[in-house]
């Protein structure tokens, strides 16, 4: 009988952890310990939730403990890096809540020590990793339902909350930027379901617009993506209005030369209830699917690929070129609004 996998997280100052830790849990590996520096504001949602794992007095004894497989890591963005690196020359694998990092510098030396030591650098992209509907997308466009994808349209609104943030949250040089932040889910779904491995970014821009008293948010953001394979178009916003009932109707248009499908993954507002809404539309269906058995196969391969040391759940090179292509976009886009 196989050894259950065991993590550990350092850093949980973003809900995300939540997903995180809970797919990997469901998927039979077991939540050992956590480290953060200083208490999160999350902290008493953390504990309701994992009760029973045991907060470590520093990250080194998580570090240092031979049994554990797998570190998370949801710290502010900006310190991301640093940890991951220390896992993996700890001879641990990481997965990191996006985005992985928020520099070059960061990116470059992510991908020496990923190479030196072997070991897995996996960014959570959880719009598409943690969505039903995405996964039954992927299927569809595997089986040739639309033909060849030329072009994504990704739109990932989010609700601000501002009260409840913490102060990084405004700190453009501690999240990242919109782009780097947000927009590097919508660049993965890109490379995804293009079959891209790379992308020229040709377009890209931020704002303020709504928040004039947190000069560090950014609240817009935009870009277009070019490859030999497809086009792509993404925007992203903290503009959620409060009527809506959930974080943001985040939605993903997949465009082929037989048909296209449309995603509304969290709410479809005056229709039906519920999350996960797929619409197929080519030359013999036009019809909503069903995603309900669809699942989220990122985690149980994720566990197979530390196991087996493969990378069925994602391949390195595409999630270092997706954190590449944000920060990329991020520079390019600052480049054209500040002095």
């Amino acid at each position: 009988m196989e050894r259950a996998l065991k993590f550990a997280a350092l850093g949980i100052e973003h809900r995300h952890i939540f997903g995180m830790a809970q797919s990997m849990a469901t998927e039979g590996a077991k939540f050992v310990g956590w480290w953060n520096d200083g208490d999160p504001m999350i902290l008493d949602g953390f504990k309701k939730r994992f009760p029973d794992v045991p907060r470590a007095t520093d990250r080194d004894t998580l570090l240092a403990d031979p049994d554990i497989d797998l570190i998370l890591i949801a710290d502010v963005p900006r310190r991301r890096a640093a940890l991951a690196i220390e896992a993996m020359q700890a001879g641990k694998d990481v997965m990191v809540d996006k985005p992985g990092c928020t520099t070059l510098e960061q990116l470059d030396a992510l991908r020496a020590t990923q190479a030196e030591t072997g070991r897995i650098w996996s960014v959570d992209f959880s719009e598409r990793f943690e969505v039903p509907s995405v996964t039954r997308a992927s299927e569809l466009v595997a089986e040739g339902a639309i033909g060849r994808v030329v072009q994504t349209v990704g739109l990932g609104p989010h609700r601000l909350n501002k009260p409840t943030r913490p102060d990084w949250f405004f700190d453009r040089d501690a999240y990242g930027g919109i782009l780097c932040d947000i927009a590097s889910h919508q660049i993965d779904q890109f490379l995804h379901f293009t079959g891209a491995t790379d992308a020229e970014v040709t377009l890209a821009s931020v704002g303020n617009y709504a928040n004039p008293a947190t000069p560090g948010l950014q609240d817009f953001g935009e870009l277009a993506l070019r490859s030999p394979e497809g086009h792509g178009y993404i925007r992203v916003d903290w503009y959620t209005p409060d009527a809506l009932p959930n974080w943001g109707d985040g939605r993903l248009t997949i465009l082929g030369t037989d048909g296209y499908i449309e995603l509304r993954k969290y709410v479809d507002v005056g229709g039906a209830p519920g999350t996960d809404h797929l619409v197929l539309v080519n030359g013999t269906r036009c019809e909503k699917v069903d995603c309900a058995t669809a699942g989220l196969p990122y985690f149980g391969r994720l566990a197979a690929d530390i196991r087996d040391r493969t990378e069925t759940a994602m391949s390195q090179a595409h999630c270092f070129t997706v954190m590449e292509l944000a920060i990329r976009a991020q520079r390019m886009a600052e480049g054209a609004t500040r002095p």
